[in-house]
C-alpha cells in the first residue's frame, strides 16, 4: 500500500505542476477560493482530478485557453479529493449544479455564468470543451 501511495502523490503533483505551468492559481484552502471567486471580475475555475478525463481532456483544454483572444480576468484551479474544504467551499459558489470533476465553472462578480460538467468532458475531444469555453469567454468577459 505504501508504494501505491507514493505513485498518487507523484499523479497529483503532476497534475497539479500541470496547472500551475498553465498559468492557473492553485486555491488550496477556503479562504483562497473566497479571495479569488468573490472579486469583481470574472474567473475560470477548474475542478482537477486524477481520473483520465481530466488529464487527457480537461488539463489540455485548460492550457489551451490561456492562448485565447478574449481572457477572464483570473484563471485558478481546485484539486478535488485533495483539497477537500477548498473544493466544497469552491462548489458552494456553484448553485444549481451538483459536485462534478473535472469540470469548469465561470464565476463572475461572484456568481456562477456556466459550468462545463463532467459528462461534458468525458468521452468528448479537447477541442469540443475548448469551443463550450471559448464561447463562454466571448459571452461573459467581454
Amino acid at each position: 500500500m505504501q508504494q501505491f501511495n507514493f505513485y498518487m502523490n507523484d499523479v497529483v503533483q503532476g497534475a497539479r505542476d500541470e496547472m500551475v505551468t498553465a498559468g492557473y492559481m492553485q486555491l488550496e484552502t477556503p479562504e483562497a477560493v473566497d479571495e479569488a471567486l468573490s472579486k469583481a471580475g470574472t474567473t475560470l475555475v477548474m475542478i482537477n482530478s486524477v481520473c483520465g478525463c481530466a488529464g487527457g481532456i480537461a488539463r489540455p483544454a485548460a492550457a489551451y485557453m490561456k492562448n485565447y483572444e478574449v481572457q477572464p480576468d483570473r484563471f485558478a484551479t481546485v484539486f478535488a479529493g485533495q483539497d477537500k474544504e477548498a473544493t466544497a467551499r469552491a462548489r458552494e459558489y456553484f448553485k444549481g449544479y451538483g459536485p462534478s470533476s473535472p469540470s469548469f465553472a465561470l464565476v463572475k462578480d461572484g456568481e456562477v455564468q456556466m459550468m462545463v460538467e463532467r459528462h461534458e468532458i468525458e468521452g468528448h475531444e479537447p477541442i469540443q470543451v475548448v469551443q463550450k469555453l471559448e464561447k463562454a469567454f466571448d459571452t461573459y468577459c467581454k
